[in-house]
């Protein structure tokens, strides 16, 4: 049974694949972050011209 363990590659196929996943679901949040501040300064810098321009 051991020996299965060191020999099969199932297990280290999905631990890589799971690692894959997690680093990709890492670097999307890092950017919908960043990103979102960045709208949201956007959004705050157009409304506030708005209500000064009326």
């Amino acid at each position: 049974m051991i020996r299965r363990l060191f020999v099969e590659e199932e297990g280290q196929t999905l631990v890589e694949y799971g690692l894959l996943v997690s680093l990709i679901a890492l670097v999307v949040i890092a950017i919908l972050t960043v990103l979102g501040r960045k709208v949201r300064n956007l959004f705050v810098t157009v409304n506030t011209n708005i209500k000064s321009s009326t």
